[in-house]
């Protein structure tokens, strides 16, 4: 029977760091980031698709408006329902464009690609799963006044 290998013994462990006491001017952190402004942030502000200035995109609401759309051109829903988040002249080529999406069950929208080529302007990109074969589309949004509409969308 062979001998048991005798295993090596561990270094003892100093012990942690005593406690930071923040009264004693240790650094003001906001969360985990230690490169966190020393004040507090504002409460955020919901915008429904991004802050004005282009920063931060609400991807639920994003998917939200390309899930409609894409049931739009599944013919699942009427276009009238997303004609207050489209321009003019966007909203005239979806109802010209009718029912593009051949589906035998509802389209289910994935997370948006998103991009920002210029301010005030998101492009997204959106799988759409519709079941044996899936497309993608398409929509460039852009800020007018306070509010983000759909200026081009474009499905394959």
């Amino acid at each position: 029977m062979p001998k048991p290998v005798p295993l090596p013994r561990l270094a003892s462990v100093p012990p942690a760091d005593p406690p930071y006491d923040e009264q004693d001017g240790g650094p003001v952190t906001y969360g985990a980031l230690a490169l966190a402004p020393a004040t507090l942030p504002a409460p955020p502000v919901s915008y429904p698709y991004g802050r004005p200035g282009g920063s931060l995109t609400d991807e639920r609401r994003l998917r939200g408006l390309g899930q409609a759309l894409a049931e739009i051109l599944a013919g699942r829903r009427p276009p009238e329902t997303v004609a207050g988040r489209l321009t003019e002249r966007a909203y005239r080529e979806l109802v010209r464009a009718g029912k593009m999406i051949d589906t035998e069950r509802p389209p289910l929208t994935g997370l948006p690609h998103v991009q920002r080529p210029l301010e005030g302007v998101i492009e997204m990109c959106l799988l759409v799963n519709c079941g044996p074969r899936s497309r993608v589309l398409a929509v460039r949004l852009e800020r007018q006044g306070m509010q983000w509409l759909v200026t081009d969308f474009e499905t394959a």
